[in-house]
């Protein structure tokens, strides 16, 4: 199939350090100089736009990751309403098990019934262990099943360093994962715009209600205490220590740190901090193209449509180190002349290249945004005779 390559010319340019890095989701930029969490067991530092990492530490160690587990258990919920098979206001039932739960609760007697809200709030603000299990057990039907949902989303997410065999996170055999893995996740979950509302709050209430109304406060001291931060898990167990996967937000760069094995809460936050502080100090995210921005056409073989308009779908951005030496960035589209119908939505199409000089910054792969199908026989016929008598078809 021919390939049209559409070159051009960003028109402002940027200041690079020589020594700053670009990367991917699988490359990191280099940073030999500075240690963001030296008493940390594990950690990593990452944009949650592109997945470019800022730095890393042992990010690749396989530990036990104890409630940041419960970021996979609010993906797959929030996939799950996302999907239809869920709905905010649908009734969640706390089983025996599910009210057994040790460690942190929301204190669910078997029988009591919360919304999928309230119980995702019991999950974000509270890490709620009994509140995780009611919610997997209502996506599944059991807590078995959902975790073997866990380690599914997680093979399709290339998280290579994971094993879940619970959705909370208490202590259990083979159940591990990596600063890296977690970092993963961390960005699918906030794919989810509204997840920020409930990983974000300090303080709310559940059984509002009733004689006694539960407080919720966010194990998260730095939605609190950190501009920006909205997120997103702690975790504790004396096994893995004290962990953390947070996010924050400050002139449109999105950021998200974890820190796995630290040696208390202070250091926690402190190491979080510190990489939040390193991040916005150093790099901004820099336009390729606005979301809505018209990409280019592709001509339909056979389609019930004749063309495909590629619109980016999203904001192409990539970061960029601030100071330094004045360099060039350019962007490449590659796109078919022409592909066959029928085209799915989401179907991959071309793909979005930045460069920095011949240095490859980032990809990003172009998709279609509708279902096109074959094209019947008449509607063929009137396209090709239209073209003959130069007629609209």
């Amino acid at each position: 199939m021919k390939k049209i390559v559409i070159a051009g010319f960003l028109a402002c340019c940027l200041l690079l350090p020589a020594a700053a890095g670009y990367a991917d989701e699988t490359k990191s930029s280099a940073l030999n100089n500075t240690e963001l969490a030296p008493n940390a067991r594990s950690a990593i530092l990452l944009d949650a736009d592109t997945g470019t990492v800022i730095y890393e530490k042992n990010s690749h160690d396989k530990l036990p990751p104890a409630s940041i587990t419960k970021i996979m258990t609010m993906l797959l919920t929030m996939e799950a309403i996302k999907d239809g098979r869920l709905k905010w206001s649908d009734k969640v039932r706390a089983s025996e098990h599910a009210a057994s739960m040790g460690g942190s609760q929301i204190f669910l007697e078997p029988g009591e019934e919360m919304t999928v809200e309230e119980m995702l709030k019991g999950v974000a603000m509270a890490s709620g262990n009994d509140a995780s299990v009611a919610l997997a057990e209502k996506i599944a039907g059991s807590e078995q099943d959902f975790v073997k949902m866990m380690n599914a989303k997680a093979e399709e997410l290339g998280m290579k360093d994971t094993h879940f065999a619970n959705c909370n996170g208490l202590p259990a055999e083979n159940h591990y994962s990596s600063a890296h893995d977690i970092a993963v996740m961390s960005r699918e979950l906030l794919q989810y715009d509204g997840i920020t509302k409930y990983t974000g709050a300090y303080q709310d209430y559940l059984r509002k209600d009733s004689e006694k109304p539960f407080w919720l406060v966010n194990t998260n001291k730095l939605v609190r205490f950190y501009a920006g931060a909205d997120g997103l898990k702690t975790g504790y167990t004396s096994e893995a220590k004290f962990c953390l996967s947070a996010t924050a937000m400050r002139d449109g760069l999105r950021t998200v740190a974890v820190v796995l094995g630290a040696p208390d809460t202070k250091t926690r936050n402190e190491e979080i901090s510190k990489m939040f502080d390193y991040a916005f100090s150093q790099y901004v995210m820099h336009p390729v193209y606005k979301k809505g921005e018209m990409l280019g056409t592709v001509k339909i073989s056979k389609g019930s449509q004749p063309e495909l308009q590629l619109q980016a779908e999203q904001d192409y951005r990539v970061l960029v180190k601030k100071g330094g030496d004045s360099s060039q960035f350019r962007h490449e589209l590659t796109l078919p002349e022409s592909i066959k119908a029928p085209v799915a939505q989401g179907q991959v199409i071309g793909k979005l290249s930045v460069y920095q000089g011949d240095h490859l910054v980032k990809e990003f792969e172009l998709k279609s945004a509708s279902d096109i199908s074959k094209a019947g026989f008449w509607k063929l016929f009137k396209r090709t005779t239209g073209k003959l008598f130069h007629v609209d078809s």
